[in-house]
């Protein structure tokens, strides 16, 4: 049995702010750091096979952590980045409710937004592509850890899975450096075996049914 990790970066100021950063390239901050570290003392004993991801640098310093414990290089795949928000991006929630009121309000809805954003099913298209490729890095019963973002994960996943929207809309969000944890056999094909895990997680959460 196959397992990949789909994990999502640390903290940054403009996710403690509450800004919408899609593909703008905001660096870790030092708690996102912090929790980049603790999350690879975690992740070191599933034994990766190999390390792939976005190559935004909030995403790529969050596997630098996981790197220096493996010795292993990491690969960047800029499918794996965020959603683009387009003129969201910078943006608090309130101020894109205040300036974009009729794309907030169908965001709100879970329904296409629209203009400049980047439809969910091309997100999921690309991160699920990018997926795919990833697992294939490792061997037979293998582990692959991707580092991504937080709808990037959600998106890609749910693609992976095969949900339908209104199935993918019952997950929660990942915290900052948590995990989902998937596993594949030629029987059973992709499943989620632990979802929104990390370092201060008490127990995996499990999917819906």
């Amino acid at each position: 049995m196959s397992r990949l990790i789909v994990w999502r970066h640390g903290n940054t100021d403009w996710n403690a702010g509450h800004r919408v950063q899609g593909q703008t390239d905001v660096p870790l901050n030092a708690v996102g750091r912090q929790q980049a570290v603790d999350a690879a003392e975690l992740l070191v004993k599933m034994r990766p096979d190999a390390i792939v991801s976005s190559d935004l640098q909030r995403a790529a310093d969050t596997a630098a952590a996981l790197a220096a414990l493996t010795g292993l290089s990491i690969s960047y795949d800029k499918r794996l980045r965020e959603r683009y928000f387009g003129d969201w991006q910078g943006l608090t929630m309130i101020e894109v409710a205040e300036r974009h009121p009729d794309q907030y309000d169908r965001w709100k809805r879970g329904q296409e937004v629209g203009g400049a954003v980047e439809s969910l099913p091309d997100l999921g298209k690309r991160v699920c592509e990018a997926l795919h490729e990833a697992a294939a890095l490792a061997p037979p019963g293998g582990t692959v850890v991707v580092a991504t973002h937080g709808s990037a994960a959600r998106q890609g996943v749910g693609q992976l899975l095969g949900w339908p929207p209104a199935q993918l809309r019952t997950l929660r969000a990942l915290q900052n450096c948590h995990w989902v944890e998937l596993t594949h056999d030629r029987d059973r094909g992709w499943q989620v075996a632990a979802y929104n895990v990390g370092r201060f997680t008490d127990r995996p959460v499990p999917p819906p049914a």
